[in-house]
């Protein structure tokens, strides 16, 4: 398959993508992860988007398409793909059509993660991110064995940059005004599909049943 999730800052994006890609073999790709990956390793496309993402701004179309453009045509993404946070604008999403042309591929559709703005602030103020190996806690709901401390790799866990509460408005002020228009866009192409965010089990069936 080849899918489009849908949704503001903590809605589920990321672990909706992980149960799918057990279902079905798809690979999962995230710009944040790809964009983080660039700012531990000192690149200068690391150095280009730090500033904008401690923020919770977003990183140019260019650069967003450029890197696009090249991780859609590596091997892993032949068994499909599920894209995690982009497009994230309009422009984006009409690039994106143009380059899946140039590709010769299209979308299967687009799954909108419906989720309450007070869950959205409490889920990511509350989130804590593994600064080695990326694993996602929750101080309230999935709290690592020790306090502090990654259970899968031993290193330290933090709160990132654009998960405090000042962040997380200026992040979902974005989406509000740049991302939600997406919503109209794909479902004038008949490609969306909308579920509520909830559990992981509730979104996963109905995902299932709808696809």
């Amino acid at each position: 398959m080849k899918v489009i999730l849908l949704g503001p800052p903590g809605a589920g994006k990321g672990t909706i993508a992980k149960a799918l890609m057990q279902h079905d073999g798809s690979v999962q790709i995230s710009t944040g992860d790809i964009l983080r990956a660039a700012i531990a390793a000192g690149t200068t496309l690391g150095k280009q988007v730090e500033a904008a993402m401690a923020a919770g701004n977003l990183v140019t179309d260019e650069l967003i398409m450029d890197i696009m453009e090249q991780r859609l045509q590596e091997e892993d993404c032949q068994q499909g793909y599920l894209l995690d946070g982009f497009p994230r604008t309009i422009p984006q999403a009409e690039a994106l059509k143009a380059l899946l042309a140039k590709l010769g591929e299209t979308l299967d559709c687009v799954l909108e993660l419906d989720i309450p703005r007070d869950v959205i602030v409490d889920r990511l103020t509350t989130r804590r991110t593994c600064n080695n190996c990326g694993e996602i806690y929750n101080i309230k709901s999935k709290p690592p064995r020790v306090e502090g401390v990654c259970d899968v790799c031993g290193s330290d866990i933090v709160q990132r940059d654009d998960e405090t509460e000042e962040a997380i408005e200026n992040r979902l002020q974005v989406y509000n005004q740049q991302t939600a228009p997406l919503v109209d866009f794909y479902r004038n192409d008949g490609l969306l599909v909308s579920v509520p965010s909830s559990d992981i089990e509730p979104v996963m069936q109905a995902i299932q049943q709808r696809l």
